[in-house]
């Protein structure tokens, strides 16, 4: 790598030197003629007019490829753009100029009113097909998108035929409640992670209500049902999983800690020993001890009538009983100090010192905590 002044250009005795940048777009332009994305552009937003010196389907291109490598502001495209091979953004050298923030400010006003959801689908289709996607199992989840500003406009309103979204306040998982957000929801295929669907959804959706249109949309998609679908415990209610199963679809879900076949089943294992059967053995945080993986399934099924699997990581057992190990350690020097104590029960031995009960309560919460099956009081 030679230094280069800002220009890009070197002279010297009589020749002149240009530096291009080519960073990922030489793979994302091979990916992309694959999948016809000139012309799947052109349908998107169309080639402008005959005055345009540059076609919206060109500069929505270059949008594109910008949000796949460097994420730089609208304004600043025509910067990003001229310090780069334009072959490789379907560019010339005369196009540049004209790559200007009004001008995909223009491009991306055109997409927002086109049909999105049937380009998205046609693109995923073609991408499942050119690549022979497995697309047999997909895993969903969604996330909140926070937002920086007021975006008093952004209240629901419609965009010609389209509704648009509530940036409003809702559960953060950014930990930001004061900012306003958005819910993004994103399904991918297992094979490669391969992203088919997302949606965007008003800031304050609640995660849970989001799972039978997601469903409903993979199966028109894809136009089968019989795809494995995997999400997290939110799809693990009633509605969502009857809807599913009633259309002759699959899914898997986790069990949240606070539902009573979570309960009934620590109970139960205070006096069985289930019959774990290895499932999977991964590599290990240390190379050397790997992370298996045995399952058993539960001597009942769900409330709803599923069928409910444990699953058991060695990792994760080891993990705990250490922390099981720390958390006793570190409650031992407070029973030490409550056995000196006077015996006489919520009395301190002399003025000022502290009771029996508090430290004998926080050393047994400590056991509890560690994550041990426990028989619960009836």
């Amino acid at each position: 790598m030679t230094d280069m002044p800002a220009s890009g250009q070197s002279h010297a005795a009589g020749f002149s030197l240009t530096t291009e940048l080519l960073e990922a777009l030489p793979v994302l332009e091979h990916y992309g003629r694959r999948l016809g994305l000139g012309a799947f552009f052109c349908r998107a937003v169309g080639t402008g007019d005959g005055r345009s010196r540059l076609s919206l389907a060109k500069a929505l291109a270059v949008a594109t490829m910008n949000i796949c490598v460097h994420h730089e502001p609208v304004y600043a495209l025509g910067e990003w753009a001229a310090a780069r091979d334009p072959q490789l953004l379907g560019l010339t050298a005369r196009d540049l100029p004209y790559l200007n923030d009004d001008r995909v400010g223009r491009v991306l006003a055109r997409l927002f009113d086109a049909d999105r959801a049937s380009l998205l689908g046609e693109l995923v289709l073609e991408a499942v097909a050119e690549f022979d996607v497995d697309c047999s199992r997909l895993h969903n989840d969604s996330t909140s998108v926070k937002l920086q500003g007021v975006y008093a406009s952004a209240s629901g309103g419609r965009r010609g035929a389209k509704k648009t979204v509530v940036a409003a306040h809702g559960f953060s998982k950014d930990h930001r409640p004061d900012l306003k957000q958005l819910v993004w929801i994103l399904t991918v295929a297992a094979d490669g992670a391969v992203p088919l669907l997302h949606r965007v959804a008003d800031g304050n959706t609640e995660d849970s209500t989001t799972d039978i249109a997601t469903w409903d949309a993979l199966c028109s998609l894809l136009g089968r049902a019989d795809f494995l679908y995997v999400a997290d415990a939110k799809l693990a209610v009633r509605a969502t999983m009857a809807h599913i199963d009633r259309l002759g679809g699959r899914f898997v879900s986790v069990l949240a800690r606070n539902r009573k076949e979570d309960e009934a089943m620590r109970d139960w294992l205070c006096t069985h020993e289930p019959d774990f059967q290895e499932a999977l053995s991964l590599p290990g945080r240390h190379r050397d001890v790997p992370d298996v993986y045995s399952v058993v399934e539960s001597p009942w099924p769900s409330s709803e009538g599923y069928r409910v699997i444990w699953v058991r990581s060695s990792v994760k057992v080891e993990r705990d009983a250490e922390a099981r190990r720390g958390r006793i350690a570190a409650a031992s020097p407070l029973w030490t100090r409550s056995t000196c104590a006077s015996p006489l029960r919520g009395r301190a031995s002399r003025p000022g010192s502290r009771s029996v009960p508090r430290p004998t309560r926080r050393w047994r919460s400590a056991g509890r905590r560690a994550g041990s099956p426990t028989r619960s009081k009836r």
